[in-house]
């Protein structure tokens, strides 16, 4: 979704001839397009290319607006349109081959944003309709970023499509964009005889910000385009030998007035269900569970636009929004998934560092929890605190691998970060504890930075120190016998970027004993060095006009000098026809299993192509080549592939197969060659959307895993599998105001391997967002 522009024995030249004929079929779309760009560009005011970095004046609504995707308001009737933007990609800040207008107005409690995107062929505008969220760069989408703290390093994105759904994040120039934070606010568009149409209306009470009387803010207002090519079009240009996205917002001026608090949420919520369960596993008859009943509130109080106060009871993280099956035989590590609870999520950027020591997913059932997050013209800062009924896991972190521990206990967490803004650079401190129930605790504290040298250079770092004392349950955990345990982790790093060659060198220092109970670290005890050395080139026409040359190399060691990886990985990209990417990279490392290392040579390829409105994405990622068998510390040969794609036979219905696979052949110290496992996942998600509030989902989900325990050292099963479905009804009136009804059916294979059923269960929630 970010609007910004990353030997082997297997190859098939089937498959290579295929993927040629596919380019060379999109050569002929490319240059088509290339020629209509060429006979008929629409230029840019010759004022702003005077002075690009202008500002934008913003004035009062004289009238009403109804947010339709109908401009006749009269409240746009005196409103200036800015007709002055630029093609960022492909073209290198170059005119529009289409014409764009936008139209900002406001009043004493919205912000107004109107936007007419022009097209030759309006059937060819891609406006799907979805969920909250669901608007990624295969469709037509527009909006603005708006920097309302005017710091050029952050903002809050309001973005959408020709059908008015709905896709709002945060984004920074050091962390990156992050879409898990919903905000209130109206969108309507339509499509037009000359193109399509948007109007956006946003609360000042959903905007951030710190003087009710601001000198100015930043903006940048935004078109997405994918055709042949994915056309991105802004009201500022974007150098490409600036490493930086936010700092090149176009000043905003003219707002005054603006409401200076005090507003608040409380969205209460209900779920109710029953269902039955194989008390005895798979196989055993149903019984039921009994009626469920619960409840919860998440509250929020603005008292004022850059102070926002956050209260929960009892959160609600039911699996309405599943999370996707993950392969986890042969991992080393534990995996991320993303946070979903509204209460994480408020300036969800400021707790994101170089080292992931604030994840708020290791709170698993919070009872309660209260958080501030506030700040002035030069700092912001945010503390969290809330007591963890406990379950799920603790990550056990390694050098080479990590566990998992129950999280048996009850416990307190908090959480606080402060940052002070210097220029396009920062500095800030994180603390982390966890203070578990019956002894032991983790805390972790300390600063990191970014220092913004010039605009083609930045150096980042972070420095964590930890004091743990593990809790007295040995039957959990190995190491969770009262020790008491201190540790460090560094991680530094500098970036350069001047549009043509890119270089990244990080260096890492982990003590063994490091621990972070709020976090994901699961990895310790290392040093490490990692470089990344690229070269672009963008042909300016053509079928092909991004190309990227690279190699990467890593080296890591344990705190014994032992050495654990080294790597180098040559490879290219590429941005081609069809609105495709391609990436290929080879790998030639050394690892360490247990005790041994490794040598590998693998091939990493992956192809994404967005064609049109029906297959609108499909891609193929994966790996061939030698792979470790790291339970049995020896080399083997592996395939982990992944196929995904997005059917939309129209625009209410979309289709979401995926299918990933892994396999690890071996050969055991009796000589006996065969296939270790078989682990594959396949997934459906289809959802046919009634319109923007309402949706019917299904979600089937079959993973299997097929072993040889003949190439096992200990005993395994032959044959492990399960399936689970899920039907579910939405009805939303916005993203915390929702009804959910829903059906969910767990089987898995018993031991005559027959799917039975484990549990199925239906469900209601019901959450209401009551606004001031």
């Amino acid at each position: 979704m970010s609007p910004r522009p990353g030997p082997c024995r297997r190859l098939r030249p089937r498959a290579a001839a295929l993927f040629a004929a596919a380019l060379a079929a999109g050569a002929l779309a490319a240059a088509a397009e290339e020629a209509s760009r060429a006979a008929a560009p629409y230029p840019l005011d010759a004022a702003a290319l005077d002075d690009p970095a202008s500002p934008f004046r913003i004035t009062r609504a004289a009238g009403a607006i109804l947010v339709d995707g109908d401009l006749s308001d009269a409240g746009w009737a005196a409103v200036s349109p800015i007709g002055s933007w630029w093609e960022t990609n492909p073209g290198d800040n170059t005119p529009p081959a289409v014409r764009n207008f936008a139209r900002l107005a406001y009043d004493a409690e919205y912000l107004y944003a109107a936007f007419e995107f022009y097209e030759d062929d309006p059937a060819t505008v891609r406006a799907p309709i979805g969920d909250h969220d669901e608007v990624n760069f295969t469709t037509d989408y527009g909006g603005l970023i708006l920097d309302s703290r005017n710091d050029g390093k952050s903002a809050q994105m309001f973005l959408a499509n020709a059908a008015g759904i709905q896709y709002d994040a945060l984004t920074h120039d050091a962390t990156g964009e992050d879409s898990s934070p919903d905000f209130f606010w109206e969108s309507a568009g339509r499509i037009t005889p000359s193109g399509w149409q948007l109007e956006m209306r946003i609360p000042f009470s959903s905007i951030r910000y710190g003087d009710p009387n601001p000198e100015r803010w930043g903006v940048l207002l935004y078109r997405n385009r994918p055709r042949d090519f994915r056309y991105q079009y802004f009201t500022s240009r974007l150098p490409r030998d600036r490493d930086c996205f936010i700092c090149n917002v176009r000043p905003l001026e003219g707002l005054e007035g603006l409401p200076a608090g005090s507003h608040w949420v409380a969205a209460p919520y209900l779920t109710a269900g029953g269902g039955e369960s194989a008390a005895g596993g798979a196989g055993t008859p149903l019984a039921a569970t009994g009626s469920e009943l619960d409840g919860g509130i998440d509250f929020k109080w603005v008292p004022n636009p850059d102070t926002v106060v956050d209260a929960t009871i009892n959160p609600d993280f039911s699996q309405i929004e599943s999370d996707t099956a993950l392969i986890q035989d042969n991992e080393r590590f534990a995996l991320f998934q993303p946070e979903r609870r509204s209460f994480f999520l408020e300036s969800v950027d400021l707790l994101s560092t170089p080292f992931r020591a604030a994840y708020t997913r290791t709170v698993t059932a919070p009872d309660w929890g209260g958080r501030v997050t506030g700040g002035g013209e030069a700092s912001r800062y945010t503390l969290l605190v809330g007591e963890d009924a406990g379950g799920g896991s603790v990550v056990i972190p390694g050098p080479n691998g990590s566990e998992l521990a129950d999280q048996d206990f009850r416990s307190w967490a908090a959480i606080g970060r402060w940052r002070r803004d210097f220029g396009e650079s920062f500095a800030s401190v994180l603390y982390t504890g966890r203070e578990i129930d019956g002894g032991g605790f983790n805390r972790v504290l300390g600063p990191d930075f970014r220092w913004t040298v010039d605009d083609r250079n930045r150096v980042t770092g972070q420095l964590l120190w930890s004091v743990t004392e593990t809790p007295d349950r040995p039957e959990l955990a190995e190491e969770w016998d009262g020790r008491k345990l201190e540790g460090h982790a560094l991680d530094v790093w500098w970036a350069r970027n001047d549009g043509t060659w890119d270089h990244i060198l990080e260096v890492l220092d982990v003590g063994d004993e490091f621990r972070s109970f709020n976090g994901l670290v699961p990895r310790v005890g290392y040093r490490a060095v990692y470089s990344d050395l690229g070269r672009t080139f963008r042909p300016e026409s053509g079928a092909v006009r991004r190309w990227r040359l690279f190699v990467q190399s890593d080296r890591s060691e344990d705190r014994d000098g032992r050495l654990l990886t080294r790597w180098v990985g040559p490879g290219f990209g590429f941005d081609a026809a069809w609105n495709s990417t391609v990436r290929v990279e080879l790998n030639f490392d050394e690892v360490r299993g247990i005790e041994r290392l490794h040598r590998r040579n693998f091939l990493k390829p992956s192809i994404e192509i967005r064609p049109g409105k029906v297959l609108s994405r499909i891609s193929l990622s994966g790996r061939v080549g030698d792979e470790i068998d790291f339970e049995h510390d020896r080399l083997g040969d592996g395939v982990d592939l992944t196929l995904e794609a997005d059917v939309r036979p129209s625009d209410h219905l979309v289709l979401q197969p995926s299918y990933s696979r892994r396999t690890l052949e071996v050969t055991n110290e009796a000589g006996l060659t065969g296939r270790l496992f078989t682990a594959q996942v396949a997934r459906l998600l289809a959802r046919y959307s009634f319109d923007e509030r309402s949706w019917l989902r299904l979600i089937a989900q079959r993973v299997d895993t097929e072993r040889d325990p003949r190439l096992w050292a200990e005993e395994v099963e032959a044959k492990s599998g399960e399936f689970g479905g899920s039907l579910v009804f939405a009805y939303k009136l916005n993203w915390q105001t929702v009804l959910y009804v829903g059906y969910s059916d767990g089987r898995e294979l018993d031991e005559r391997q027959q799917l039975e059923p484990t549990d199925r269960r239906a469900f209601v929630k019901i959450s209401y967002a009551l606004r001031r």
